[in-house]
């Protein structure tokens, strides 16, 4: 009995091997042809992050430093400009290097160079192309973003804007600032409710905020007008 499971299983094996064996032969060239693709695919990652996109980010990080430079200096004229000599500008670094982390930065650098100018059009412009991961200066750009709705009156898009920025943050800085400014905007649509859910969310997750410290009257203020 012994011995004849074995010769069964034996077979099955075979049979198995023979079969393996036969889709191989047959799909050959298929499997041949995905392999040098993976390859393709593989080396040509390999080149574009060692040939083009490493030298482009290096490129970007010299073009962008005289840029941020002025900005911190509050030259944002000559920030977005450039400065005739040594610096073709920010919006020309976010044009030429687009793509690279330098490039994705400049928007942001640009969008509040505009907003510093009163230009809210060109300011959200820039501000709007401007991603990142981190939990301060992405919350902050939307915090300037939806300050910037409010100027040219886009009532809706700055709140929903403000409280993804205090979503986003999640800290003591930016959150309760764009919370409450978030509730003051829907107080004046009518929004009473959502205003007060803003101010209490304030007052019990972000009570180590200098805003906290008056935002009871704002609390009071929505709930008079609920009631």
């Amino acid at each position: 009995m012994t011995k004849h499971k074995n010769e069964k299983g034996q077979l099955n094996v075979e049979e198995a091997l023979t079969t393996s064996e036969a889709f191989l032969v047959k799909n050959k060239k298929n499997l041949i042809g995905g392999l040098i693709a993976i390859i393709v695919i593989i080396a040509g990652v390999l080149i574009y992050k060692n040939i083009y996109a490493g030298p482009k980010e290096k490129n970007a990080q010299e073009a962008i430093f005289l840029g941020e430079e002025y900005f911190n200096q509050g030259q944002f004229e000559m920030a977005l400009n450039g400065d005739s000599i040594s610096f073709d500008g920010l919006i020309k670094v976010a044009d030429q290097y687009s793509g690279t982390k330098s490039g994705n930065l400049a928007n942001y650098y640009i969008g509040i160079s505009f907003q510093k100018l009163g230009q809210f059009e060109n300011a959200i412009k820039y501000l709007e192309k401007f991603n990142a991961k981190d939990k301060m200066l992405y919350p902050a750009s939307l915090l300037a973003l939806g300050n910037c709705y409010v100027e040219v009156d886009k009532i809706d898009k700055a709140i929903s804007t403000l409280e993804k920025a205090a979503s986003l943050a999640d800290n003591n800085t930016i959150s309760p600032m764009a919370l409450r400014q978030a509730g003051i905007l829907l107080e004046k649509t009518g929004k009473y409710k959502e205003a007060l859910t803003n101010y209490t969310k304030i007052k019990d997750s972000y009570f180590n905020s200098p805003i906290s410290v008056d935002i009871d009257k704002y609390i009071e203020r929505a709930k008079a007008q609920i009631n």
